[in-house]
């Protein structure tokens, strides 16, 4: 069962073809590694007859001759997606029991293509966190450890179920979404891949929103090749959401082996921050050299409004959020709390649906839109956002095809070792992965190497938009350079 589960999802596609193995065994090696990796908390819903179902679905269709790309293949979905039938909740107490009368685009696209519901994965609370520690149904367990300690870990955050699960091996690959780091911090964190497409490439429709200007969806996969393959799935037009584009899909893997020679890569000086462990320094100048050796060329190139980037993520994102997360007031549907009238019924369901993270970006974000403050705050963040987007598009006008940056400041942290009394701390992990959300880019998180006890540290490439294409080419030669990093089992 275990060598089932440790395929990756291009291994278990070619075998799914051949008929070496059936769906059916695929997905039930898998419901039994969920079933017996409880204790990591990557799961905050189990649909095993679902899938056992959709898996029979799928040998049918094998049998048949009328297989999809992503036929059989058992997969996770972050809890912010909704499913039809399917308990959706954004891992908030405010959303407790919805259960969604429709399926998100995604979902339905990767139904479409024959792949398998294991269940719903944890996330922070409506995406608003860096280590899935703000989930109303509890912390997630990264599957890494420290050498010599056990010493729980953070998965990293918003996706924090989803990396987990897929490193932990617990599904072939996950959605997840990215509003400033979220799929590529967690991949990070657990020796995943992790890509945020360009802005507009997959539909957010059917996608709890946190802040709509910055959220995208993309895949947590084991390798290169494996994101690849399921991008191609989850990206697409759709009519439902205008800001989604309409323009064809690339086949992203047939970008996996191709040259990288002659490509430009731009080294941003900024992100040489002071602090930065030498475990950081000394990974990303290995990445240099690996892009080096394939033929690429690197270029020192300055994106001189970096500097600006969190703080003006963290005026945007909870703005947004503050406006996106006033439907949630009891009315409708999810939580209610009783009241002597309705102000006082929004005001209690409010404060007892909302955890404490979610709270205080609602209660910034609805500063920073008051009257007297929103040229100051807002409007100005706006501003920065322009020129931060300016700077990479000079860089590209000027040659380069893409960028070489670390993906996290560090290697994953103690569960409660960061954020308690000051959450700036938290909020510094995103510190390489703002730029990306602010300007709109596609951005891959691939894991290259491991720090002094044994954790797994990532390279971050960011691209032109729409040009996921020249990532995969590019993560691929620092995946093969690499190698593989795997959890071992302790649970």
């Amino acid at each position: 069962m275990t060598e089932l589960t440790s395929l990756t999802l291009a291994e278990a596609c070619d075998r799914l073809r051949k008929k070496d193995i059936s769906a059916v065994e695929l997905t039930s090696a898998h419901v039994a590694a969920v079933e017996k990796a409880r204790a990591l908390n990557a799961y905050v819903l189990e649909t095993p007859e679902q899938a056992v179902a959709m898996a029979k679905a799928s040998d049918a269709r094998i049998a048949k001759g009328e297989a999809g790309p992503l036929e059989g293949i058992p997969l996770a979905i972050k809890d912010l997606f909704a499913t039809k039938g399917v308990r959706t909740t954004a891992c908030s107490h405010i959303l407790d029991n919805f259960v969604p009368t429709y399926e998100s685009t995604i979902t339905s696209q990767l139904w479409r293509d024959g792949a398998v519901m294991l269940g719903k994965t944890n996330n922070d609370e409506f995406a608003m966190g860096s280590s899935n520690e703000t989930s109303c149904f509890g912390t997630v367990q990264s599957p890494w450890r420290r050498e010599g300690s056990n010493t729980p870990l953070v998965p990293g955050g918003s996706s924090g179920g989803s990396a987990a699960a897929v490193a932990a091996q617990l599904c072939l690959g996950a959605t997840a979404t990215d509003t400033g780091g979220s799929i590529r911090q967690p991949a990070a964190f657990t020796g995943t891949v992790g890509i945020k497409p360009t802005y507009g490439r997959c539909s957010r429709w059917g996608v709890v929103a946190f802040a709509s200007s910055l959220d995208q969806a993309g895949p947590i996969t084991k390798t290169v090749r494996d994101a690849a393959i399921m991008l191609r799935s989850m990206a697409g037009p759709d009519a439902k959401d205008t800001t989604c584009v309409d323009r064809p899909v690339p086949d992203y893997e047939a970008a996996i082996g191709k040259s990288v020679k002659g490509l430009r890569i731009g080294i941003p000086k900024e992100y040489r921050l002071d602090g930065m462990p030498a475990e950081i320094e000394k990974i990303w100048q290995q990445g240099c050299d690996w892009l080096k050796s394939g033929g690429a060329e690197l270029v020192d190139v300055s994106l001189p409004h970096t500097k600006y980037a969190l703080p003006a993520y963290y005026i945007v994102a909870p703005a947004e959020a503050s406006s996106n997360l006033a439907r949630y007031d009891g009315v409708r549907y999810g939580l209610r709390a009783p009241g002597r009238d309705i102000t006082d019924m929004y005001e209690k369901t409010r404060a007892e649906g909302f955890g404490a993270e979610v709270r205080r970006r609602v209660m910034i974000g609805t500063y920073v839109l008051s009257a007297g403050y929103y040229d100051a705050y807002y409007l100005r963040a706006q501003q920065v956002r322009t020129l931060i987007k300016r700077d990479f598009e000079q860089c590209f006008e000027a040659g380069v095809h893409a960028m070489l940056t670390p993906a996290t400041p560090s290697a994953a942290f103690g569960i409660g070792e960061k954020g308690g009394a000051d959450p700036v701390e938290m909020y510094l992990n995103d510190v390489f992965t703002v730029t990306v959300n602010m300007a709109g880019l596609p951005g891959i998180a691939v894991p290259a190497g491991s720090d002094a006890q044994g954790l797994p540290l990532g390279l971050q490439l960011i691209g032109r938009p729409f040009d996921e294409e020249t990532l995969f080419s590019l993560g691929e030669v620092i995946e093969r350079e690499a190698g593989r990093f795997v959890a071992k089992s302790w649970w």
